[in-house]
């Protein structure tokens, strides 16, 4: 069995966020979802408008989404992966090479593009201007 982990807010989930998650899954056959805690988005000075529960609630609700885990700090990355047994590590491509590194001898990482004419700081822009 191949497994697959991602990361993310998922905050003011839209179809952008499906079509990520239906491409990491397409790439194994168990995806973990990394989900950034309240307390981890506070650190890093983001304000999810869903609480992480449910943003949790809707992950699982997802047919892609095998197991939605917390992510509690930028560390925690390689830890999961022996946790979970990770084979792939998966990434939008905004964030292409940042992992390479720490990761690469550790499993295989893949940067997928990200769906070009959604996002969620596009929504919410579009939101404050009606």
């Amino acid at each position: 069995m191949r497994r697959v982990i991602t990361y993310g807010t998922f905050d003011l989930l839209h179809y952008g966020h499906i079509e990520l998650l239906r491409r990491a899954k397409a790439l194994g056959d168990y995806l973990v979802v990394a989900l950034s805690s309240d307390e981890f988005n506070a650190g890093k000075g983001k304000k999810a408008y869903f609480s992480y529960e449910e943003r949790r609630a809707m992950l699982e609700a997802i047919r892609y989404v095998d197991l939605v885990v917390p992510e509690n700090t930028w560390e925690q990355k390689v830890d999961d992966l022996a946790k979970y047994e990770i084979d792939t590590f998966v990434m939008g491509d905004d964030w292409e090479g940042k992992f390479d590194e720490q990761l690469g001898s550790l499993c295989e990482v893949v940067y997928l593009p990200r769906t070009p004419e959604i996002s969620t700081t596009q929504i919410k822009s579009d939101m404050t201007q009606s």
